[in-house]
């Protein structure tokens, strides 16, 4: 499947709206006023809904209706946010983005009585909901609304909750981003004299295989992050005190429990997985081992850790990558290479890093109808080929949610999210690796197996920290820069062990880490690739497989990660499942270590 000869490269948002002040814009806005209107006038002062299942299935029905046409947050938020993405450092843009989320923070406000109260009926009104046949296609909706029934506090409470989201966590970690690119632009300046980099091109210039660039970028890097360590202590402290407060509301037993039932999966899951995982961390600290020898170091310094082994330091342009992830996703299915033709030829994708553009990468989506957009920062490393890889995965993804029956389950739990994404990022690597000579297939094994090493270990210590880090504020109410450090290095050092040494500036780099302030996400990124890695043996196997694949992808909300993954013959309650995937990565990591011995003899 070929591509058109020139590439868009830039996002064209006028798929959501013309400009900013485009008439559409207050038509969109007046007609989801009128619908939450109309929804509140209808069910607010009704209580049959909640004991007639004739009467709740004509109310769902009209909420499936309200969200299919303006979803959870509003069409006009989803384009303001991503212009924000594009620019964080437009001030005129974020103060519209904050008026609108304000506006919609109030509709949802008036609308949150239906989900809260049907929450508040009794266990056995509950249960016969559940059994009812007319409510089907509603029933894990429901069960999803059920959980958190022990958690919820008054409507009041609630609404108190949703407005002080933005003040009380939003803008200090928004204040931190900013701050970190303003103190970026200053360091390139006065050190490294480029003009135009930004944050995201200094930590790829770590990676580089020159040990100069490379050291100079951590200088600059480590000295960016010590310029806003207090800032962003503050910072983590305060949203640290805004999540005991919520959780200590709501009476949850643990920080991460809220994460745990908002992602439709049960806390003994993760709790396995967690531990399995660690059970194997001697292989992380084995491929660290083998990385310092081939690279001709006694240790590896902390920033050294993603250095590349052999010669795979050649540019992938923005052109070759496409090509690339477009013939591997066509060897996959052409349902997943179509998809990825359209968003590149609408212009659904951002490739280029550039002043005030949001760092890093990541797959964009609103409501059902609305278009998904990819952001990338591209800067020509085979880094980057995986990103892509990866977030088109994504973006794969959320269009087959787009299958889904009802509007209400266009939404994808964590433990599910990353699967596509992580699935994808290896077939590409597999790809790179069949024309490569025994010193190229160690070269691609070693990335393939740091990116392992990173998304699993690395994310399970990550939890474990953020863990740590919860409970030690809950113990003492503050917690200083040095603690924080101290408490990040040790998870870091236990998964890497001693052939990384926990160089100086390690301890802050927790500062621009940004999923610490989504709390807990990072569990799904080690579930999923160990997930990926069971479904890419089956696809291997047997590609007609990917036609089960896909239509576990398009299931959304409907259903739980643990009955989807049933689905396809996947126990998450099994510890063995977890061992399985970690077997695998010490079968490559066995390989390496033989090329490696083989390649030096």
């Amino acid at each position: 499947m070929s591509v058109n000869k020139e590439l868009k490269t830039t996002w064209n948002l006028s798929l959501l709206f013309k400009s900013d002040d485009a008439p559409e814009i207050e038509k969109s806005k007046k007609g989801q006023e009128k619908a939450v209107n109309d929804f509140v006038n209808k069910w607010e002062k009704r209580n049959d809904y909640l004991e007639s299942p004739k009467a709740l299935k004509e109310a769902l029905d009209d909420y499936e209706t309200l969200h299919g046409n303006y979803g959870i947050i509003s069409k006009v938020a989803y384009y303001l946010h991503l212009k924000s993405l594009l620019n964080q450092l437009d001030t005129n843009i974020q103060a519209k983005l904050n008026q609108e989320i304000e506006r919609i923070t109030h509709l949802q406000n008036k609308i949150q009585f239906f989900e809260l109260r049907l929450a508040r009926i009794d266990k056995n009104k509950q249960q016969e909901f559940l059994n009812d046949v007319q409510l089907q296609l509603y029933r894990h909706f429901l069960e999803r609304i059920f959980a958190m029934s022990p958690y919820l506090l008054s409507e009041d409470a609630e609404k108190v909750i949703n407005l002080k989201v933005q003040p009380a966590h939003e803008f200090w970690v928004n204040m931190v981003s900013e701050f970190i690119s303003k103190e970026t632009r200053r360091v390139l300046n006065e050190k490294l004299e480029e003009k135009e980099a930004s944050f995201e091109e200094i930590a790829t210039l770590m990676n580089s295989t020159n040990k100069k660039v490379r050291d100079t970028a951590a200088k600059a890097f480590n000295e960016i992050l010590q310029a806003n360590v207090e800032v962003a202590t503050k910072e983590i402290n305060a949203i640290l005190y805004n999540k005991k407060i919520d959780d200590t509301l709501r009476k949850v037993s643990r920080p991460d429990l809220m994460r745990h039932i908002e992602d439709d999966i049960d806390s003994s899951i993760v709790d396995t997985m967690l531990e399995t995982v660690e059970k194997h961390i001697q292989i992380a600290r084995d491929y660290y081992k083998l990385k310092a020898k081939l690279l001709g170091v006694k240790k590896l310094k902390y920033h050294e850790r993603n250095v590349p082994y052999g010669d795979i330091d050649k540019d992938y342009s923005y052109d070759e990558t496409v090509k690339l992830v477009l013939k591997t996703f066509t060897n996959i299915d052409d349902e997943f290479a179509g998809i990825v033709k359209r968003l590149i030829d609408n212009g659904q994708i951002d490739a280029f890093p550039k002043k005030g553009k949001l760092g890093g990468a990541l797959c964009a989506n609103s409501n059902k109808n609305d278009p998904i957009y990819v952001l990338l920062n591209h800067t020509n490393k085979l880094y980057d080929v995986q990103v892509i890889a990866h977030e088109l995965g994504h973006a794969v993804h959320f269009e087959l949610l787009k299958q889904t029956p009802l509007a209400l389950n266009y939404d994808a739990s964590l433990a599910i999210a990353e699967v596509p994404s992580t699935f994808t990022e290896d077939f590409v690597l597999d790809e790179l690796r069949k024309t490569a000579d025994e010193k190229m297939q160690l070269a691609i094994l070693m990335t393939q197996l740091g990116n392992d090493v990173s998304t699993i270990f690395r994310q399970v210590s990550a939890y474990r920290f953020e863990q740590d880090l919860h409970n030690s504020f809950r113990k003492v109410g503050y917690l200083p820069k040095e603690q924080i450090g101290d408490i990040f290095q040790k998870h870091m050092a236990n998964y890497m062990g001693d052939a990384v040494e926990q160089s100086e500036g390690s301890e802050n780099w927790w500062v621009y880490w940004s999923h610490f302030r989504m709390f807990f996400y990072v569990y799904s990124y080690a579930s999923s690739l160990l997930v990926s890695k069971a479904l890419q043996r089956r696809v291997r196997q047997d590609k007609s497989f990917m036609k089960e694949f896909k239509k576990i992808l398009s299931y959304g909300m409907s259903k739980s990660p643990k009955d989807t993954f049933k689905d396809v013959g996947i126990d998450l309650t099994d510890k063995n499942f977890w061992e399985q995937g970690l077997l695998d990565m010490q079968k490559d990591l066995t390989q390496a270590q033989d090329l490696a011995q083989s390649i030096s003899n």
